[in-house]
């Protein structure tokens, strides 16, 4: 018999994301505005906690859920913070990583032909997990509701074979946050329905105004959500590979055991910084969101002045304005933008088809880089409109 890939693999793509930043190494001088990582460095009393963690042979496996004092300390941020909770004992787990949450929930949840709804545009992690779980993506629509999910609209597409729902808010690639009274209105709609509720939350601290609202808000929901969170983007700590599962003890029971056998536990060395992080950097995100705010206004003007319509974010740090004025699909413009301009962003569509005629900037980069790539893609798109409209049509068939 032929050596063959499970077809599943097959039918997936590498991200696009990472498509053009691995093509990056060939343009030394362009400005890279792709990859969503904090530009701070990991606060150095979370440094240190690590370091005296390896230091002091903290490097054996902690327990399959995570150390027991990590799980508290997420009890108590979420507490203390967001006024709900969760039982470190039996209803948390630390993963390697938001990740890794997500694919456990996937793989504890999913059975053939399930089917969950992502609305659209959405980070490009979720679509290939559910599909290598044997389930269909149902795509909700919101590129016609400044990309917040309409609790009609997403009634529409709940079906008998609807296993999930999968929020992602603030979001990835779109900054957009659900505003309270959406979100009241979509916990209304799902206590009515048997389906399970994934959100991913983690760009709660990376919100600019008003309040985070977190779907575990909701005690009606609390039976049917799996919550994921973690503190890579929160406390610069992406490499670290810390992130948090929460949810009912009757699911994390099963999730535990996928978990388990994925990754055993979340590295040690890790655990002990996140403690550090989640009780003594408490204030971090709030050091770090101005200027993530004074940079969100920056490039939200300048595209404005630029003619590209954008939705200003209110959280995360991008920014996803249309294309679709350029007449090309969003990678080619991405490659284009790359070979002429010098600038680097992702393709609209690696966040799904809903995603094509956009593209994502990332601002989680340092002012003064900004400024240029803003002033590289100014220059770019001036000289094309130039062009355009210099251009001569062809005379009409006779």
């Amino acid at each position: 018999m032929a050596l063959t890939i499970n077809s599943r693999v097959q039918s997936i793509e590498s991200s696009g994301i990472r498509k053009i930043s691995n093509l990056l190494t060939n343009y030394p001088d362009a400005i890279n505005l792709t990859i969503g990582q904090p530009d701070f460095p990991t606060p150095e009393r979370i440094k240190e906690a690590g370091c005296t963690a390896i230091v002091t042979n903290k490097t054996v496996y902690s327990h399959n859920a995570g150390l027991l004092e990590l799980r508290q300390a997420v009890s108590n941020f979420f507490t203390n913070k967001y006024d709900f909770t969760y039982d470190p004992q039996t209803e948390i787990i630390v993963t390697t990583g938001a990740s890794e949450a997500m694919d456990t929930v996937f793989r504890t949840i999913i059975e053939e032909g399930d089917e969950v709804i992502l609305p659209a545009p959405i980070y490009a992690g979720y679509e290939p997990l559910i599909t290598l779980a044997g389930a269909k993506p149902i795509y909700l629509d919101t590129t016609t509701t400044d990309f917040i999910p309409n609790p009609a609209q997403l009634e529409q597409l709940i079906t008998p074979k609807t296993k999930a729902v999968v929020f992602n808010y603030p979001s990835n690639p779109t900054g957009a946050t659900i505003p309270r009274e959406t979100m009241d209105q979509l916990a209304e709609l799902l206590s009515k329905h048997d389906i399970f509720i994934i959100s991913d939350e983690i760009y709660s601290e990376n919100i600019f105004e008003g309040e985070h609202h977190s779907f575990a808000h909701y005690p009606q929901l609390k039976n049917k959500l799996f919550l994921i969170h973690g503190l890579s983007k929160s406390h610069s700590m992406t490499g670290w590979r810390i992130g948090f599962l929460l949810t009912a003890t009757e699911w994390m029971q099963q999730a535990a055991k996928v978990h388990g056998y994925n990754t055993i536990c979340a590295s040690v060395p890790s655990q002990y910084a996140a403690i550090c992080a989640l009780t003594e950097c408490e204030h971090t995100p709030a050091d770090m969101n101005p200027d993530y705010i004074r940079r969100r206004n920056y490039i939200y003007n300048r595209l404005t002045n630029m003619g590209l319509p954008t939705v200003k974010p209110n959280g995360a740090f991008y920014m996803f304005p249309s294309i679709k004025q350029f007449n090309m699909t969003s990678e080619q413009l991405a490659l284009t933008l790359l070979n002429e301009a010098g600038v680097a962003v992702v393709p609209g569509s690696a966040f799904t088809s809903y995603g094509e005629g956009y593209i994502r900037i990332s601002y989680a980069y340092a002012f003064d880089q900004l400024e240029i790539a803003m002033n590289r893609l100014e220059h770019w798109i001036t000289n094309w409109r130039n062009q355009e409209r210099h251009i001569v049509p062809d005379p009409p068939l006779v």
